[in-house]
């Protein structure tokens, strides 16, 4: 297929354009119908593409492709697209409409003049799965039940996305990750998951994490803003957090040698949650 519309490439939640999570990015996709998006998405390769029309007063409809499917919302696509804009047009607040819901984005320059864009999630919320699906989830992980951390019981999040949260009690456990992919795609269709967010617990505040991304075509996503703010909404809602304002480190990509960080922050008073991160122009 030949590719009309410009396709921006960027990696998100780095400083590095071998790390973090790639993004295309297509500033203005006014014209494009949902079959040339996709074939876009689907040549590109990347976990997701943006496609953005642009609106009134530096807002934007937002739509987001794997290669395989329409997404409801992508959180390292929002980052990269926010810094790609800020390169153009300055930074300062953004908005992008999803088919998840308003998005609010403000990009900030930091030392250096790097460009970093936080983005304000949706109201999430969390729900409980039967232990029949979680059994489901593990066998086809490969994974055993007392392999689990139960301090952080499963549970489905959701924040723009949903998310099967399962955390393992050890580093190995998460570094070890071999699964039967067509097996795990079946099963998150059945319950509309976009990613299970795996997650290992350093310290209080700081989280190492994978997401499988079978459903997108992706064996797995090196780092997945929509899971790190569904995962801010689950520790808030387990209890998890040592105040109710807190910020979290999530370290992902590492085993995939494109080490990302993502920066999670709760605020008292509202249910939102903010995800942070670098982005830069991949050569």
């Amino acid at each position: 297929m030949t590719i009309s519309a410009e396709v921006l490439r960027y990696a998100a939640f780095t400083t590095d354009p071998s790390g973090g999570n790639p993004a295309g990015v297509v500033l203005d996709a006014t014209g494009l119908d949902d079959a040339t998006q996709l074939a876009i998405a689907a040549e590109l390769g990347y976990s997701e593409t943006a496609f953005l029309t642009p609106g009134p007063e530096r807002s934007y409809t937002v739509r987001y492709f794997s290669p395989k499917a329409e997404v409801p919302f992508c959180g390292h696509a929002t980052v990269a697209s926010a810094v790609a804009l800020a390169e153009r047009i300055g930074p300062g607040r953004l908005v992008f409409e999803t088919r998840a819901g308003t998005v609010p984005v403000e990009v900030t320059t930091g030392s250096g003049g790097v460009l970093a864009a936080t983005l304000t999630s949706v109201e999430p919320h969390v729900e409980e799965i039967a232990d029949a699906d979680v059994d489901e989830a593990l066998a086809a992980l490969d994974w055993r039940r007392e392999e689990l951390d139960p301090t952080l019981p499963p549970r489905i999040a959701y924040a723009g996305a949903r998310h099967l949260v399962l955390a393992a009690a050890t580093r190995a456990r998460l570094a070890d990750l071999a699964y039967d992919f067509e097996r795990l795609a079946a099963f998150m269709a059945g319950l509309d998951l976009t990613t299970l967010q795996l997650v290992w617990r350093e310290s209080a505040d700081t989280f190492h994490v994978r997401d499988p991304f079978p459903v997108g075509g992706v064996v797995e996503d090196p780092a997945t803003g929509a899971a790190a703010a569904a995962f801010g909404a689950y520790l808030r809602e387990l209890g998890g957090l040592e105040s109710e304002a807190a910020v979290l480190t999530l370290h992902q990509g590492d085993d995939l040698g494109r080490p990302g960080r993502l920066r999670v922050e709760l605020r008292p008073g509202d249910p939102r949650i903010r995800v942070s991160g670098a982005a830069v122009r991949i050569p």
